[in-house]
């Protein structure tokens, strides 16, 4: 296994990498069982930036460095025909700037709002995969994590039971997904304005059904959602507590080249706090969104997510997503509007393929009862800065991924920009530097 500790800016330490990725194949060359491991360490840091005040959820301006580290062992085995176990523990440490609060999108999609910095050991997931064959033709799938190398059917459905990650099927973008290998940005590994069900790292236990049909693609999952905002107990209760999420994917091709389109709906059912009868309770003092939650409040969103690929070695994204935002946040982040876009390069016009350069954008909003929420002084899971001059939050990030081992090793630096940290126009600008090492298996 990998083992990553945290070290002081700017030095990253990662222990000695045994190469124990283990497969056992038939002659057929199919896999029968598999073993594979990520190791990523990220450093952060900021400068001191102006602010006319804060509060107990804001993002500090004083200068500060902070680093995360994750590890984690996919280990996968086939079952019977088409179908496939799977299970990953892991390991997460450390901590995101000011511990991941005062930005919606925040800088390190490799962070918790876990409170403790202290590495903890996981089950991130255990699920069970079975693909159904809706014709003869087959494709051939190759290693990697969590996929057994081997041939699968063409046109099938597929099912998946037990614990996930919701991003593993849904919203997924060739170019703006993994912040260990990619952007670093929460509103870029995601749609920012899905709130999607997962614990307090990240995952849950779900039911998925999948339809795979030429170039169509279809998907539904029934998940559960945690039993308080940002909490790591589940309600497991779905008369009282569910999220429901639909997409449907089209593949199309521009000039010869691919391209993907994507349409997500979301449904959650929690105890959440309402914006607008917390500020209707508290009157003349703080509202409070706890004060408030009750069973069966909803939250509903949509979003659109759309790549293409431009030329050689050059492609871009399009994300925009929205909720109704009259409930308070319960899983991801405290956006509730989001447009992201940018265009990633890989290395191989400077003969460096493995390489890859990205640039992009985000433009974050809140609904009226949470931007009126938020400027009485309440606070969410995320931000709160006592008051709130209200504005858009807009980031830029701009990284640079160097493959020291080709497909084993690679290390990043990002640039990111943040204006209005927290929709606050009172804070900020902020400027987010990061150093990202990566060792995978």
């Amino acid at each position: 296994m990998i083992f990553l500790r945290p070290s002081a800016w700017p030095a990253l330490t990662v222990a000695a990498l045994p190469t124990f990725a283990q497969t056992a194949k038939d002659t057929t060359g199919i896999e029968r069982f598999s073993a594979h491991a990520q190791g990523t360490e990220v450093v952060q840091y900021k400068p001191s930036f102006q602010a006319a005040y804060s509060g107990v959820n804001s993002l500090v301006p004083e200068e500060e460095t902070r680093t995360s580290v994750t590890a984690t062992l996919f280990l996968s085995a086939r079952a019977w025909r088409g179908a496939s176990l799977h299970f990953d523990p892991e390991m997460a440490g450390g901590s995101g700037l000011s511990g991941a609060l005062g930005v919606a999108s925040s800088t390190n999609g490799e962070t918790f709002r876990v409170g403790d910095p202290q590495p903890q050991f996981y089950n991130a997931r255990l699920f069970l995969r079975q693909d159904i064959a809706l014709g003869t033709a087959r494709e051939h799938v190759d290693a990697d994590a969590n996929q057994l190398a081997g041939f699968r059917p063409k046109d099938r459905v597929t099912i998946t039971v037990g614990k996930i990650g919701m991003a593993d099927l849904f919203d997924i973008s060739r170019y703006a997904h993994d912040p260990r290998t990619q952007f670093l940005n929460w509103g870029l590994m995601s749609n920012g304005a899905w709130d999607y069900a997962a614990n307090v790292r990240g995952y849950t236990p779900a039911f998925a059904i999948e339809l795979f049909k030429g170039r169509d693609e279809l998907r539904y999952a029934l998940a559960l959602l945690p039993t308080t905002a940002n909490g790591a107990t589940m309600q497991w209760d779905l008369g009282r507590s569910r999220a429901h999420m639909l997409e449907y994917a089209r593949h199309v091709q521009l000039h010869g080249r691919p391209g993907v389109v994507r349409l997500l709906a979301f449904h959650n059912t929690a105890p959440m706090g309402s914006y607008r009868a917390s500020l209707a309770l508290a009157s003349d003092t703080v509202p409070s969104i706890l004060a408030t939650r009750r069973d069966g409040r909803t939250k509903w969103g949509i979003g659109l997510n759309a790549e293409q690929e431009l030329g050689r070695g050059i492609g871009a994204f399009l994300r925009a997503g929205w909720n109704d935002g009259m409930n308070e946040t319960w899983a991801f982040t405290e956006i509730d509007r989001e447009v992201s876009a940018g265009v990633v390069l890989d290395g191989s016009r400077w003969h460096r393929g493995d390489d890859k350069l990205g640039l992009a954008g985000i433009a974050s909003g809140l609904s009226d009862a949470h931007r009126d929420y938020l400027a009485a002084g309440g606070t969410g899971f995320m931000l709160g800065d006592g008051a709130l001059d209200y504005a858009w939050e807009k980031e830029v990030e701009l990284y640079y991924s160097c493959a020291l081992r080709p497909g084993s090793i690679w290390l990043s630096g990002a640039y990111q920009f943040v204006e209005a940290p927290g929709y606050n126009a009172a804070r900020g600008p902020v400027n987010v530097l990061s150093l990202r090492l990566h060792v995978e298996v």
